[in-house]
């Protein structure tokens, strides 16, 4: 099942590669200045950036440290994203193909490892957690973005269940608990967490996953059939034409390190 789930990301990766390194939501945005603020890099620092996706995070600490691995089970992906970079005057940045699951690289390698908005589409997130923290280097850390699940389970299966059916790679957000229980039985140490909320424009939203028409406009019927309660809670905003503007998810930013 974990090799059918791999073979979908790389599907839908691969054709909409384009379309994230693009992306309003995945060049800019709070979570990836509070990313970088938060890395303390250094021009002795080396930076694993796990499922590079459009490169943008490998982008913006490439100024700042002295190489940067950017890791991506897509090598479409992974041309475009060079592209990108290169484009923009970063020759200190490697791209590699490689498993999230599975790291190519020999333990406590990396400064910083960091991995935004992809776990999501990991089956097997401990082993990714895992596979980081042995590459970490003792005092190092891992900064981690991703979408999650609200605590309550109604919620929770609405969330899972429109993203899951927006793109098939979609395998689980994870709640905030969650996440917190994964990383420290690892044995990373959490030294903050912040959560913000994360809008979603319902026609980008779908067309950055590749939609087509049909499917869009039933997981929006499907959407608007939802109780009042998740439509309150998701701030779920429709136009005067029965048609979906936006609605909110919630994100997570953890700072975690390795012990000495």
């Amino acid at each position: 099942m974990s090799d059918v789930i791999k073979d979908e990301v790389q599907k839908q990766f691969a054709k909409n590669a384009q379309k994230y390194v693009t992306s309003a939501r995945h060049a800019k945005g709070e979570d990836l200045a509070l990313l970088v603020a938060s890395s303390q890099a250094s021009p002795d620092m080396t930076v694993l950036d796990i499922a590079t996706g459009g490169g943008h995070v490998a982008n913006a600490l490439a100024p700042l440290v002295k190489q940067v691995i950017a890791l991506d089970l897509t090598e479409t992906m992974l041309e475009v994203a060079e592209r990108f970079i290169q484009g923009n005057g970063h020759l200190n940045v490697e791209f590699v193909a490689g498993d999230a699951e599975r790291l190519p690289f020999s333990n406590d390698s990396f400064d910083l490892v960091t991995c935004r908005i992809a776990a999501h589409h990991f089956p097997d997130v401990p082993s990714f957690i895992s596979e980081a923290l042995r590459v970490t280097k003792p005092g190092g850390s891992l900064l981690l973005i991703d979408n999650v699940a609200p605590e309550r389970d109604e919620n929770d299966r609405f969330y899972n269940e429109i993203e899951k059916r927006r793109d098939a790679s979609h395998v689980r957000a994870w709640r905030k608990s969650e996440w917190i229980r994964m990383v420290e039985l690892t044995g990373y140490r959490i030294e903050g967490m912040i959560s913000f909320e994360k809008p979603f424009l319902f026609e980008d939203w779908c067309e950055r996953a590749g939609m087509p028409e049909e499917e869009k406009r039933a997981l929006e019927a499907s959407m608007l059939s939802e109780s009042n309660e998740i439509k309150a809670y998701f701030k779920l905003e429709e136009s005067g034409r029965g048609r979906i503007l936006r609605f909110e998810g919630e994100s997570i930013f953890i700072q975690a390190v390795k012990s000495r």
